[in-house]
């Protein structure tokens, strides 16, 4: 999506419906300065809010999404190229996410590893060291966890017996076998078990 031709759009809808950014703001229950963002294109509106800036804007969610007012004829094709659009966004999220998983991870191992050598070999009372290490693991379990959600949430697992693609449940992602981000879990679709790989597309 073109976020700076959206914003354009957005900026003249608002002045044929004779608002300031103030007012349009007000309506929307936001600040000024959120409007002034998504008009110079550096951000685009919550999915929440929408439907609401559309209703008073007096434009279909289409329109805002392409940047310019859609006729009936060039409807199918619009809706098919934002759709292609967002899923390409979403796939380029997920990189990300998955990139970030990675990055938690390590400065999971990193900081537990580092209170246990601080533990081990600096000279400090026994209790000291004892809270230094359970504290270790306490941030690095948190780090865990956080990093075991985004890879549940970025992207698809894809059943080897079926090739159906879907999101788990955290559950299943925990206590799941896996080897890196292929996990050994149950299709929802097939109802088979089997090592489920991570895919971003779907």
């Amino acid at each position: 999506m073109d976020q700076i031709k959206i914003g354009k759009f957005i900026s003249e809808c608002r002045k044929k419906q004779n608002l300031t950014q103030e007012k349009l703001a007000e309506k929307l229950n936001i600040t000024d300065r959120a409007i002034s963002k998504w008009e110079n294109g550096r951000g685009m509106p919550d999915s929440s809010l929408m439907l609401d800036l559309c209703n008073i804007l007096k434009i279909t969610v289409n329109d805002l999404l392409s940047g310019e007012v859609v006729t009936m004829n060039e409807y199918n094709q619009k809706h098919e190229q934002v759709l292609l659009e967002m899923v390409k966004q979403k796939e380029d999220s997920d990189k990300k996410l998955l990139a970030l998983e990675i990055i938690i991870g390590l400065f999971s191992v990193i900081i537990l590893l580092g209170f246990i050598l601080v533990a081990s070999y600096v000279l400090m009372e026994t209790w000291i060291k004892v809270v230094l290490i359970i504290s270790g693991f306490i941030i690095s379990l948190v780090g865990f966890v956080c990093a075991l959600r985004i890879e549940q949430v970025a992207g698809y697992y894809k059943c080897n017996k079926c090739g159906h693609k879907y999101v788990p449940r955290f559950k299943q992602v925990l206590w799941a076998m896996h080897i890196n981000r292929t996990r050994y879990m149950k299709c929802p679709y097939c109802g088979k078990r089997s090592w489920n790989k991570k895919v971003i597309n779907k």
